[in-house]
């Protein structure tokens, strides 16, 4: 028992001695850490003293920045408004400098105009302006006059007035004469009225060379807008006024010495007219540009090409006695003549019992003889295609004078398309007053046609003109009308 007592009683001290050992050992560690907490604490506080300390600085400095900023901007303003005002001035002190020099220059372009004009003046018109008071004059550019004038001259070279004009002098004064009511004006108080020779000459020479109209204003001293207007004037003049003498269907005296003349070229009777298509090229269009494109001509020339057709109607001598005018160039020969005035007066039985010879690009019908267009021919059919190319080389003809006289229909334009039509009709009827008055072209004036015929998809439109057809040719053949070229 003692032993256990003593046991236990070791024990404890030795636990208690243990504890005692903890003890003293923990008491440094928390202090330590207890310095370590204080420590951080610290810190933290000073830093966010440090972060107070810097978020009122920069507020501050930011105040300073947007107060400087702000005296900036607003003394930036206040110069652009001070400069523009200046500017400003500048400009309305210039407008003010110019239109006194304008006013200053026409006052004197004025009184120089006046004092030449007085000067040209004889004493009595001098007295009576002088009674009236002094007229304004309208200020025009000077433009020189030399070679009109000098074309206008009465010893002017006639050759040379042809060669300018297509046309003797005679016919020239024949149509200003006859277009001398409709496009003559009167002289105002601002300027004097371009003479109706000077109107009718520029027309003429814009059609005839086809020259760009800046050239034709430097020709004949006139503006450029004032040669388009001339130009479209006396076309239309010479449509309304010249076409119903010049240009119209025959009456049965006049068609009774057609046959007659027909007849005697080919052997063929009762023929009026010999008719052809052609086109002229004009500027692609803004609107139905597909229908204005020439096929046929684009695949020739390797080239896009757009046109409007002319098909006409010649007598004998190649003037015009009917046209139809302005279809678009897409259409073929037997389409035109559909839409034409006179397929509508053949319906209605203008042309009962005669013939017009077309090429093989028309229709067979009642009143059109064409040749024949299939392979093999016969001997009759060969010379009847022989003695019918005699006609149609009239019409073809004609119209190789047309585009040779009138330049302005070999190539494009600037004639707005609407207006084309009256331009073409107006060439057409100049054409025929220098064929009625025998003008004769120069040799180097003719031009080639190259316009394409296609033979159309209905080909014979009346049994009975085929069978009129036959009978022609073979009297043609066996009462020797007929010729042996195609041999």
């Amino acid at each position: 028992m003692i032993n256990g007592e003593n046991f236990k009683r070791r024990r404890k001290e030795t636990f208690s001695d243990d504890e005692d050992s903890c003890s003293t050992d923990n008491e440094p560690k928390k202090k330590d850490l207890n310095g370590i907490i204080t420590s951080l604490l610290l810190l933290e506080e000073q830093e966010k003293r440090d972060h107070e300390e810097q978020n009122e600085a920069s507020n501050e400095e930011k105040s300073i920045l947007e107060s400087n900023h702000k005296r900036k901007t607003r003394t930036m303003l206040e110069f652009y408004t001070n400069l523009q005002d200046y500017y400003s001035e500048i400009d309305e002190t210039d407008r003010v400098k110019r239109k006194k020099s304008r006013t200053m220059a026409a006052s004197v372009a004025v009184a120089v105009a006046a004092v030449s004009q007085t000067e040209n003046q004889s004493p009595n018109q001098q007295n009576k302006q002088s009674g009236s008071g002094q007229q304004r004059r309208l200020w025009v550019k000077d433009r020189s006059k030399a070679w009109w004038d000098d074309c206008n001259r009465p010893d002017y070279p006639e050759e040379e007035f042809k060669k300018a004009f297509r046309m003797s002098k005679s016919t020239f004064e024949l149509i200003c004469e006859e277009l001398n009511s409709v496009i003559a004006k009167e002289d105002t108080t601002l300027r004097n009225a371009i003479p109706v020779k000077q109107r009718v000459a520029v027309c003429i020479w814009r059609l005839a060379t086809g020259e760009p109209l800046r050239l034709v204003s430097k020709r004949f001293g006139l503006g450029i807008s004032t040669c388009h207007k001339l130009v479209l004037e006396v076309c239309s003049a010479i449509r309304s006024v010249l076409m119903p003498k010049y240009l119209h269907w025959p009456e049965e005296d006049s068609l009774r010495k057609i046959k007659e003349e027909f007849e005697g070229i080919s052997g063929i009777p009762n023929v009026v007219g010999s008719m052809y298509t052609t086109h002229i090229p004009i500027i692609a269009p803004k609107i139905s540009v597909a229908a204005y494109f020439n096929k046929r001509h684009t695949e020739r020339n390797q080239k896009t090409s757009y046109s409007i057709t002319v098909q006409g109607v010649v007598d004998p001598r190649g003037v015009f006695t009917d046209v139809c005018i302005g279809w678009p160039g897409s259409m073929t020969d037997d389409q035109v003549l559909e839409k034409s005035a006179l397929y509508q007066r053949a319906n209605g039985g203008l042309l009962k019992g005669v013939w017009i010879v077309g090429s093989s690009g028309y229709p067979l019908m009642d009143w059109v003889l064409v040749p024949y267009t299939q392979q093999h021919l016969t001997w009759t059919q060969h010379a009847f295609n022989e003695k019918i190319g005699e006609i149609q080389k009239v019409a073809k003809e004609a119209f190789g004078r047309l585009k040779g006289r009138w330049c302005c229909l070999q190539k494009r334009t600037e004639v707005k398309l609407q207006d084309l039509p009256v331009v073409l009709g107006a060439c057409c009827v100049l054409h025929n007053i220098c064929e009625m008055m025998d003008e004769g072209i120069e040799p180097d004036l003719k031009f080639e046609l190259a316009d394409d015929e296609m033979v159309p998809e209905v080909a014979l439109k009346s049994v009975s003109s085929m069978k009129a057809r036959d009978a022609i040719a073979h009297n043609l053949l066996h009462h020797g009308l007929a010729g042996t070229a195609f041999l």
